[in-house]
């Protein structure tokens, strides 16, 4: 499956705040609701979120140094923003969604698309029953094809603590899953 936001190794983004905004909003707009979504499980917040990373992004910009790509620096602008709202609101009305059914996909059969959904949704609901330190590694890993290096970057945590994170969080997925008959 093709990762549809990949940073290209030689993107140049404006230096002046406006274009840079443009463009960063169109890169990776829909990556930050899709995961301000996976943390608030609340679409209408998630929405007021990801026009607040943006408005951050805007007013930071001219700090931005580079020492992370600019796909790092405004995933963990929304992971903050995130775990801001979250101490002030614990109780979502709306179930997570995996993020790659928020997209339109290219199968050839309906049936074919169903039982893939059906597939994700469940194996979603195993990583949602995590805690939610594995959640996050698992998720940016994963659906955001995050290097361990950017993940240690964008939630802030020793690259070391990332990559223990993410193999206990495989092993106590793995072991749901096969619970549940969903792995071999």
């Amino acid at each position: 499956m093709e990762r549809p936001f990949q940073e290209k190794k030689d993107q140049h983004f404006s230096t002046d705040p406006a274009e840079a905004l443009e463009q960063i909003m169109d890169d990776f707009g829909s990556l930050v609701l899709k995961t301000a979504f996976f943390y608030v499980k609340d679409r209408h917040l998630s929405e007021d979120i990801t026009q607040e990373v943006f408005i951050r992004a805007f007013k930071n910009w001219s700090h931005f140094r580079g020492a992370s790509s600019v796909k790092t620096w405004i995933i963990r602008i929304t992971i903050n923003l995130c775990k801001d709202k979250l101490g002030l609101k614990t109780m979502t009305s709306e179930r997570p969604t995996s993020p790659f059914l928020l997209q339109a996909n290219g199968y050839g059969h309906v049936e074919e698309e169903v039982l893939q959904r059906i597939k994700q949704t469940e194996i979603l609901k195993h990583i949602m029953n995590l805690p939610p330190h594995y959640q996050e590694v698992i998720y940016l890993y994963y659906y955001l094809d995050f290097s361990t290096a950017e993940i240690s970057s964008a939630i802030e945590t020793p690259e070391g603590t990332v990559r223990g994170r993410l193999h206990r969080a495989r092993q106590v997925l793995k072991e749901q899953l096969e619970k549940e008959g969903l792995s071999k």
